[in-house]
């Protein structure tokens, strides 16, 4: 008799995974580092076991929880700003973002860390306005990035190892302003790593491919060297190293 956790995943069933792994986020049960890499395991997923270890620890999903409609929102949501004025603001951690960002740098720099923050809302959408100083954003690798905006003797650049097109991943919004600054979109693979809170979850991927995993055929996007989960220090190092 086939084992039900064997059977082959469709592309409905990666689809509705990620829909509920979107919806864990917004209800605040995962941050944007986790939303990723798990988004990215469901469509690498080849079987139904592989799908469950993603959200083995959220719970059953209810008729009704895999419409965005059945998550509360407020009536008004005002902008939350970051200021550095001939300074730095720094932003890290684990924090909330269920509002629109702000990001203000003159004569300093701003730095946002969203790696660990729990993303309530389906955009993270921010203002970046840089003169004469910095303002630098840190995301996970596997996000979609869509930077607009304008620079006047200066730079706005995004330095992300993104999604393949097609895969409903987190997508964060930049427009950005810099007049002789920059504003800068920066990846894991690009910024200091950041300890992950995935230790439980790794070990049930690891009992169910073996300690071996990483040296199958198949495993999580990026094996081939770019990306992958964190090492058993629960970090991940550049490109994945």
């Amino acid at each position: 008799m086939t084992d039900p956790g064997g059977v082959r995943a469709s592309d409905a069933e990666r689809e509705a995974v990620v829909e509920r792994l979107r919806v864990a986020s917004v209800e605040g049960r995962l941050s944007l580092a986790e939303l990723t890499d798990r988004t990215e395991a469901a469509y690498s997923a080849a079987t139904h076991a592989e799908l469950a270890l993603l959200t083995e620890d959220l719970p059953d999903a209810g008729p009704a929880a895999a419409f965005p409609a059945a998550v509360p929102r407020p009536a008004e949501r005002r902008r939350r700003w970051f200021v550095g004025v001939m300074g730095d603001t720094k932003r890290r951690g684990a924090w909330r973002i269920d509002q629109e960002l702000g990001a203000v740098a003159v004569m300093g720099d701003v730095l946002l860390d969203l790696r660990e923050a729990e993303a309530r809302t389906d955009v993270v959408d921010i203002t970046a306005v840089s003169v004469m100083g910095d303002v630098k954003i840190i995301v996970p690798d596997g996000v979609h990035v869509d930077l607009d905006g304008m620079a006047v003797m200066g730079d706005k650049r995004v330095d992300v190892l993104q999604a393949a097109p097609g895969m409903n991943v987190p997508v964060v919004r930049v427009r950005a302003y810099a007049v002789m600054g920059d504003v800068k979109v920066v990846g894991d693979s690009r910024a200091q790593p950041v300890r992950r809170g995935f230790a439980a979850w790794r070990e049930h991927w690891r009992r169910l491919h073996g300690d071996d995993w990483r040296d199958g055929n198949r495993g999580l996007p990026g094996d081939d060297g770019n990306r992958g989960l964190p090492g058993d220090d629960g970090r991940r190092g550049p490109l994945g190293h």
